[in-house]
C-alpha cells in the first residue's frame, strides 16, 4: 500500500513515512490537508471570544527558550493579587469574553492557595465563564512545591474550577532536546501522564508542539507520534496547535529560523498524522495572522482567538500584545475565504 493509500484510508503512519510528508510538495501536500479538513469541517474556521491573563512572571525555571520569565533577578518581576485578577476579568466580561485562559511562570513565593483560588472567585463570580488554566508544566511545579501527587492537584483544579487545560510545556518530547531548550522541567513522560490523568476525569485538554528552534523534523514527527497514541487511548485532546518558536530576547539564540514553506508544511502534516485530534490550531499570536490565515489552506481549521492581552509570546517578540477585535478577526477569516464560526470553548458552535 502506498503512502498516499495509508493518507487516503485514514491508517496510521509511521515515523518514516511521516518524514517523507516532508519531501513532497507543498501544494500537494497541503491539497491532501485540506481534503481531510474539508471532509470535517467544511469551509468553517473556528475562533473563541477569550482573554488570555498571565498572573505572574516569576519563575523557578529557566527555559533557553523564554522571554517571559523574569529569573536571573530580573527587575521587572510582578505578581498579581486576586484582586488585579478578578478586575482584570470583570473588564473582559463587559467585552463579551466566554473563556479566561490563565497560564503563569513557576511563582515558588506565592503559595498553592493563590494558583487555586483565583478560578474559585472567578467561577463563583462568573459561573458561565469557561476557565481553561494550569499546564501540565505548572502542575508538576505546584505537586512538586507542595509535595502532592499529580491527582491530588488535578482534583484541586477541579474542586476549584477549573474546566479544561490548555495544552503548553510539552515544547518538544525529545529528552535530549528538551534537556538543552528546557531541562529541569516537567518531562515529556510526565506531561502525557499529566493529561492522561485529566482525560480520565472525563475532562478535555489541548496539546502543543514548540518547533523551529534546535529541533528537527524527526523531533516533530516523533511528537506527533506520542500525541497520536494517547489520543487512540483517552480521546481526550481537543485540539493539535504547532507553536512556531518566538526568537527575540532569549537564550537559544537561534539563526535558521523555519521559512513559512516550512511551517506551513508542518501544519500539513500535523493535520495527516493526528486525524485522532479534531481540531488543527494556527494560534495566530506564535506564527502571525497573514500566515495563520494561510494555514486554513493546509489543515488548520482554529485560529484560536480574540486573546485581548498577550505577554508570554509577544515577550519574545510576536505581535499580539493587545490581541485583536472580534470585528477585524471575524472579517479576515471571511476574506481569506472561508466561514468564520465563533465556538465555546469545548467547540461547540455559538455562531
Amino acid at each position: 500500500m502506498t503512502l498516499l493509500e495509508k493518507i487516503e484510508n485514514n491508517e496510521n503512519l509511521t515515523h518514516e513515512e511521516g518524514l517523507n510528508l516532508y519531501e513532497m510538495d507543498l501544494i500537494e501536500l497541503g491539497k491532501i490537508a485540506n481534503k481531510i479538513r474539508e471532509e470535517k469541517f467544511q469551509r468553517k474556521t473556528y475562533y473563541n471570544i477569550n482573554r488570555h491573563i498571565n498572573p505572574t512572571n516569576v519563575c523557578k525555571d529557566v527555559c533557553q527558550f523564554c522571554a517571559y520569565s523574569a529569573s536571573r533577578k530580573n527587575p521587572n518581576q510582578y505578581t498579581m493579587t486576586h484582586e488585579e485578577i478578578l478586575d482584570t476579568v470583570s473588564k473582559s466580561v463587559n467585552n463579551g469574553i466566554k473563556e479566561v485562559h490563565i497560564v503563569s511562570a513557576h511563582n515558588p513565593d506565592t503559595g498553592l492557595e493563590w494558583y487555586l483560588e483565583i478560578f474559585q472567585k472567578i467561577k463563583q463570580k462568573y459561573p458561565h465563564l469557561h476557565i481553561k488554566a494550569l499546564t501540565a508544566a505548572e502542575i508538576h511545579f505546584l505537586a512538586q512545591q507542595y509535595h502532592k501527587s499529580y491527582d491530588e492537584i488535578i482534583d484541586m483544579m477541579c474542586q476549584y474550577g477549573v474546566d479544561s487545560m490548555p495544552g503548553g510545556g510539552a515544547e518538544i518530547f525529545d529528552e535530549q532536546i528538551r534537556k538543552r531548550v528546557c531541562g529541569g522541567k516537567v518531562s515529556s513522560q510526565q506531561w502525557l501522564e499529566i493529561h492522561k490523568l485529566w482525560h480520565q476525569k472525563g475532562r478535555k485538554s489541548n496539546a502543543t508542539m514548540l518547533f523551529g528552534h534546535i529541533e528537527n523534523r524527526s523531533h516533530r514527527i516523533d511528537h506527533m507520534l506520542r500525541l497520536r497514541d494517547l489520543q487512540d487511548e483517552t480521546g481526550g485532546f481537543n485540539a493539535f496547535i504547532p507553536l512556531v518558536y518566538q526568537k527575540e530576547n532569549n537564550f537559544l539564540k537561534v539563526e535558521d529560523f523555519p521559512t513559512a514553506q516550512e511551517i506551513l508544511k508542518t501544519f500539513a502534516i500535523a493535520r495527516i498524522i493526528l486525524q485522532n485530534i479534531p481540531n488543527l490550531k494556527a494560534y495566530w499570536v506564535t506564527s502571525s495572522i497573514k500566515l495563520a490565515l494561510l494555514a486554513q489552506e493546509f489543515g488548520a481549521n482554529d485560529l484560536d482567538g480574540t486573546i485581548e492581552k498577550e505577554s508570554i509570546n509577544s515577550a519574545a517578540g510576536a505581535a499580539s500584545a493587545n490581541g485583536m477585535k472580534q470585528n477585524e478577526f471575524v472579517e479576515l477569516i471571511k476574506n481569506s475565504g472561508f466561514d468564520p464560526v465563533q465556538r465555546d470553548s469545548l467547540y461547540k458552535e455559538l455562531d
